[in-house]
């Protein structure tokens, strides 16, 4: 059967990324992604998941994250909760042990796809003992004097947002891939998949418009793929002109969050409606 990841019929690969993906799985390596928010790096994990058909276990990643807790925890509060209240099968310490993400991934029966998310959220000690789980693909639970093994290696594909650096020994072990932004020719394909057929005429003034808001280095947070998605089903739904978008810019504020960014912008339109006056 031929495994090689094109993609999905929602999630646009480039062909690079596609073969990075196809080299991590044969390797079975964690896939390291990193890339400004909305180039799809989550979105990777989920479309892997559907074109391989299997489950996706995600763990989405805190500043007080322990690699502990992807194992599985220990309900210590709520035993003795129970035993003080007099709670049946109290002595049963398996009703209180939950297998974490990475727990349910070692042990699921089928393979599946392991989405650790924003790995760079946690302390720096968190992507070591990450590591030294992902290799070891066990764990012993003192608890209930378990020793838990891997049915099936999972997928696992870790997203970073360059928040903080990672470590030497961490990278190593991991294949590495940075999602650059779309092009707007990428884009144009992005927009087709998720609002269907769309006016050429439409599609050219968006991109324009989006990309030359992308072009200020002084805007605090540029917008996204995905703002860039709900800018057009905003405009669909208002019934703006083509000549309009570049123009005027309307719904503003499904592109730009920031009080700073829309200033700097709408100055810039204002400027740019008097010079053409």
């Amino acid at each position: 059967m031929n495994h090689h990841f094109f993609g999905t019929e929602d999630y646009i690969a480039s062909e690079e990324l596609q073969t990075i993906v196809d080299m991590a799985i044969a390797l079975g390596k964690p896939l390291l992604i990193k890339g400004e928010p909305g180039t799809g790096k989550t979105m990777l994990a989920e479309a892997i998941a559907k074109a391989r058909g299997m489950p996706l276990i995600t763990w989405g990643i805190k500043s007080t994250t322990k690699a502990q807790d992807g194992l599985y925890i220990y309900d210590v509060v709520q035993r003795l909760y129970d035993s003080q209240f007099g709670v049946s099968g109290v002595d049963d310490v398996k009703r209180y042990l939950k297998l974490g993400q990475l727990g349910e991934a070692i042990t699921s029966p089928r393979q599946t796809v392991l989405l650790i998310d924003e790995i760079d959220k946690a302390d720096l000690e968190f992507p070591n003992d990450l590591l030294w789980e992902l290799e070891r693909m066990e764990f012993y639970i003192p608890e209930s004097k378990e020793m838990i093994r891997a049915v099936h290696k999972p997928i696992v594909i870790i997203t970073s947002n360059g928040e903080k650096e990672l470590p030497d020994a961490f990278l190593r072990r991991c294949i590495f891939h940075y999602i650059a932004f779309p092009t707007p020719e990428q884009m144009a394909q992005i927009l087709r998949v998720h609002l269907g057929d769309l006016d050429k005429e439409l599609i050219h003034q968006v991109l324009k418009a989006f990309y030359w808001l992308r072009s200020f280095s002084s805007l605090d947070k540029k917008p996204s793929t995905s703002e860039l998605i709900d800018w057009v089903r905003a405009l669909v739904i208002g019934g703006v002109s083509s000549d309009e978008i570049v123009r005027a810019m309307p719904f503003l504020g499904t592109l730009l969050k920031k009080e700073k960014d829309a200033r700097l912008v709408s100055s810039k339109l204002r400027k740019t409606i008097k010079k053409d006056r």
